[in-house]
């Protein structure tokens, strides 16, 4: 499976945290939401630091779990894994002379199983519910979730309901019933199929694996930014731009970079400036930051072709505004209607699929640069979330435009 060789995992967690008012809940048990928003994962630092060096990382597999101690699962055999290897840091020096940077990187999550970086959180999520006994597992999704939490679900053995908008992208439709997930399509919005799987739980008995409404996708995300300082030797870069729905891959790399710091693993405690990206046809993050709200309202009729974004209220709202505003960051909006030639874009400067969520990073960063927002001598790592071939609507269209 890729996961550590000792058969038991020291767990270092030591309690849950509501991120909204810092209530402490047990970890050994199972745990959802506190007041209706999301929880942290704490771990004794202290006592990581003591037990683990930076250097011991060397020697272990290249996946996502090298981390353990900083991760929940504390027996090998609770690990549920489809292989999550490192993802590649690819140096984009065509695409950074387009946009007016020296050094750019894209971080291609596409390279995960299911071909995206929901794979993460997914296989974090699945292997803690295993671990507490849960057989049935439900999820709203209007893009690549769906087809994650039914391969790990199958992976692990468990029923699995997926409930998706009908206009959800082809390819995510076929690959959550390929998974043997029991997929229905709704009228409607993620914020719609949310609801249904919220009012189901209790007469259906499954559990609720929607964005942040369990603390254990958080913490897959999490890996992304652990990755990241690992691949750039531990010198973080000047700004990340990521594509802003849920904001669990945002929020989850800003957890990393702290834990981090305060293992004294860093080489200096400049942190990146994060810069949420969403499209112009759903940019609620995006519309909170420029009105310096703590929270955001939902957005009003939401369209994007990039169906993993088109979540019109995100219930870690306030999470994500706070990690933005503490980092120096900004949310931006890229127009909706160029995606797509962001996607070509970057596909023929640089050979790299890039899904149109991450297609708005490239346009918001286009605009950043020319704003003066950051610098042509910076350091810019830009998430590529997922892999272009599962838009097979924008593709083609694309094709069409020839």
């Amino acid at each position: 499976m890729g996961v550590p060789d000792e058969a038991a995992l020291s767990s270092f967690v030591t309690h849950l945290e509501s991120a909204l008012d810092g209530t402490t809940l047990p970890a050994d048990r199972v745990q959802t939401t506190h007041r209706d928003r999301p929880l942290w994962v704490r771990y004794d630092l202290d006592a990581i630091r003591k037990s683990v060096k930076r250097d011991d990382l060397d020697g272990r597999p290249r996946t996502m779990w090298r981390y353990r101690e900083l991760l929940p699962p504390s027996l090998d055999q609770d690990i549920v894994s489809l292989g999550e290897n490192m993802t590649p840091l690819l140096p984009c020096p065509r695409l950074g002379e387009a946009l007016g940077l020296k050094h750019l990187w894209i971080k291609d999550e596409s390279a995960l199983p299911t071909g995206s970086f929901k794979a993460r959180g997914m296989a974090m999520a699945v292997t803690m519910a295993r671990r507490f006994g849960i057989k049935r597992v439900a999820i709203p999704t209007a893009g690549n979730a769906g087809g994650a939490l039914a391969a790990y679900a199958a992976r692990a053995g468990m029923e699995s309901f997926v409930f998706m908008p009908r206009d959800t992208p082809v390819v995510n439709r076929y690959e959550t019933a390929f998974y043997g997930a029991k997929t229905s399509l709704v009228d409607g919005l993620i914020s719609d199929c949310g609801r249904i799987v919220r009012e189901g739980a209790a007469e259906h008995g499954w559990f609720d694996m929607s964005t942040l409404r369990e603390p254990y996708r958080l913490e897959g995300k999490k890996t992304m930014g652990l990755e990241l300082a690992e691949q750039m030797d531990w010198h973080l870069p000047d700004a990340v731009f990521y594509p802003t729905g849920g904001g669990t891959g945002l929020v989850g790399m800003w957890k990393a970079f702290d834990e981090l710091a305060r293992l004294g693993w860093l080489e200096t405690d400049i942190r990146p400036r994060m810069f949420s990206c969403q499209s112009s046809g759903c940019a609620p993050i995006v519309t909170a930051f420029e009105q310096g709200a703590e929270f955001a309202e939902p957005a009003v009729n939401p369209h994007t072709v990039a169906a993993g974004l088109r979540v019109p209220g995100a219930v870690g709202d306030f999470m994500i505004l706070r990690a933005i505003r503490a980092s120096g960051g900004r949310a931006m909006a890229a127009d909706e209607q160029r995606l797509p030639e962001w996607m070509q874009l970057v596909a023929r400067l640089e050979g790299i699929s890039l899904c149109p969520e991450a297609a708005t990073c490239v346009g918001t960063l286009g605009r950043a640069v020319a704003e003066g927002l950051v610098g042509a001598d910076e350091r810019v790592v830009l998430f590529n979330t997922g892999a272009a071939q599962k838009y097979v609507e924008v593709l083609a269209d694309l094709s069409d435009r020839q």
